[in-house]
């Protein structure tokens, strides 16, 4: 099995499937996985990592397994583990029957452990957790041995099996792999693998006490299900001599391969998940699916696409080395596939109430408007007229200035599919002096006739019937902060948060046909931007709708996204 098909993507990580597919090196297996922590939401440089190995085990017809790493009890939670289920299904990927946890593996996990106590190759130490620290050593300093580095195996084998009895409390002992306090990466200074946490587990709930470290059980998970190629973010690099040290002490024959890559990187966002833990518990957001949020839920709460994602992790790619990826990127692929996708439709999210004097009081009358101008097989709706009209209020200037092409004194110009609309005469409150209603005239020869047939005006506006609209709420989201590389803030990150990364606007108007608007259903808002129906907080009647993106990108330009 090779990569044949030129149209498939290719970079470092595939160039080495192919080499290992030509040597036979798994013979002609590809098995990737994706092992997340259920300690969090997933979030879009976790979707990079879905992307990639998913996509990887389709374009070689291999197999990706859904592994949970629940190794931890504290933190862990079946809400984490829905929302990730959820979140790899909605992005377009499936495993099949092939969903696994490390927990599944807890008792053969601990068999192991006690094979590299009888092979000398793991002790249990009795130092408290400073203690170890301080016996570490530092970059420059190599450490010391344990003082109970060299107990007989025997002993060794009777601690932990009481360790796993329950006789002792939390952080009373540790199991430490054997290795070398010399090495020059701390790492390899003989870590610890396991360790008492009297916390009950989501899935196992009191049966264990003791509980395997990451470091142990991902790598020896990845061997027992048989993955050819563990592919994993770049953080992960100095702890391959200690994933490939523990899998050769006890797993013979064929043995996965890890391959770092750069994670993702994007500008005026964190993806920390200790980070975006910090954002929930403080409040600074509205949970996990905030759509200020960077996570997997967040953006499709706001209205985001699996197949913009998808694209946006396309067009990044894979690389060695760690960059900033500019945010505009991925808002250019959402705008790029919603203009495609989304149906078309009027609202005003500020209104300016006009009435039309010289259209017969009570009369209403339907124009015919595509769903789609570039797609016809969207169909069209009908759009109620009427004397009385909402239209955006910065569509009107007393004072205009110059090449204003919209509505002011002495201006023509034409409602969106409907008639050419003249400024007559302004009502303003008597104590603010704001203004709160237009008058105007219409020309009904001008009904639904642009030029060359109809009148050449300077300006074209949207606008909603007032008496046939539907009042709406709209939210329009912003960065979540203000500088470029929040993440490069440290612990002063919350110092930058966007203060004004959401504006709610609660007298706004919409077509009516969007009176039964399906929860998460997208559109194109006309001369305002891309919008979403959300699906937690609208109600009949009365929907809320998110700013997935403007129509244009105010921030940047697309050219140069990458930040070196």
């Amino acid at each position: 099995m090779t990569q044949e098909d030129s149209s498939h993507p290719t970079d470092f990580i595939r160039e080495i499937i192919d080499d290992d597919l030509k040597t036979g090196k798994h013979g002609d297996r590809v098995a990737t996985r994706f092992p997340p922590e259920p300690n969090g939401y997933l979030h879009i440089g976790h979707a990079k990592s879905v992307c990639l190995n998913f996509g990887i085990a389709a374009q070689y017809k291999g197999t990706c397994n859904l592994r949970l790493d629940d190794t931890d009890p504290s933190g862990e939670s079946l809400e984490y583990v829905g929302s990730i289920i959820n979140d790899v299904h909605w992005l377009g990927f499936d495993w099949g029957d092939r969903l696994y946890y490390a927990s599944d593996y807890f008792e053969q996990l601990y068999q192991f452990a006690l094979q590299l106590i009888k092979d000398g190759k793991a002790y249990v130490c009795s130092l408290s957790a400073d203690e170890i620290r301080d016996y570490r050593g530092t970059l420059t300093e190599p450490g010391k041995e344990s003082p109970y580095r060299n107990r007989p195996v025997e002993e060794n084998v009777d601690l932990f099996t009481r360790m796993r009895a329950g006789e002792f409390e939390d952080g009373a002992h540790v199991l430490r792999a054997k290795i070398d306090m010399g090495s020059p990466n701390v790492v390899m200074r003989d870590p610890v693998i396991y360790r008492i946490k009297r916390a009950p587990h989501y899935r196992t709930g009191d049966k264990w006490v003791v509980y395997p470290m990451y470091d142990f059980a991902h790598c020896l998970s990845d061997s027992v299900e048989k993955i050819t190629h563990s592919i994993c973010t770049l953080e992960f690099e100095n702890n391959r001599p200690l994933y490939d040290w523990i899998v050769n002490q006890l797993i013979a024959g064929d043995r996965p391969q890890q391959i770092e890559f750069a994670r993702l990187n994007l500008s005026y966002t964190i993806l920390s998940k200790r980070r975006l833990i910090e954002l929930v518990e403080q409040g600074h957001v509205a949970g996990w699916d905030d759509p200020r949020m960077p996570t997997v839920a967040g953006l499709r709460r706001r209205g985001y696409t699996p197949e913009a994602i998808r694209n946006f992790c396309a067009k990044i790619g894979v690389a060695k080395n760690e960059n900033l990826v500019d945010i505009s990127l991925l808002e250019h692929c959402v705008r790029d596939d919603l203009n495609e996708r989304a149906p078309r439709a009027m609202a005003v999210l500020r209104p300016l109430r006009v009435i039309i004097d010289n259209y017969p009081e009570g009369q209403v009358e339907e124009f015919e408007c595509a769903n789609h101008p570039q797609n016809p097989a969207m169909g069209t709706r009908k759009i109620p007229f009427s004397r009385t009209l909402y239209i955006e209020r910065d569509d009107f200037d007393e004072n205009p200035p110059k090449k204003y092409k919209r509505l002011a004194p002495g201006r023509e110009v034409r409602f969106r599919n409907a008639y050419v609309i003249k400024f007559k005469s302004v009502v303003k409150d008597e104590k603010t002096g704001e203004i709160v209603e237009l008058h105007c005239t219409y020309d009904p020869a001008t009904r639904n006739s642009p030029p060359p047939d109809g009148r050449k005006v300077d300006g074209v506006i949207h606008w909603v019937s007032a008496e046939r609209s539907l009042p709406a709420v709209a939210r329009l989201y912003d960065r979540l902060f203000q500088i470029e590389d929040p993440a490069g803030a440290g612990d002063d990150f919350l110092k930058y948060l966007n203060r004004g990364s959401l504006e709610t606007l609660t007298t706004c108007y919409v077509e009516e046909n969007l009176k039964d608007a399906a929860p998460e259903s997208r559109y194109q808002f006309e001369r305002v931007g891309y919008f979403c129906v959300d699906a937690k907080d609208s109600l009949p009647g009365r929907p809320v709708f998110n700013r997935i993106v403007p129509l244009r990108d105010s921030w940047s330009k697309i050219a140069g996204h990458e930040k070196k």
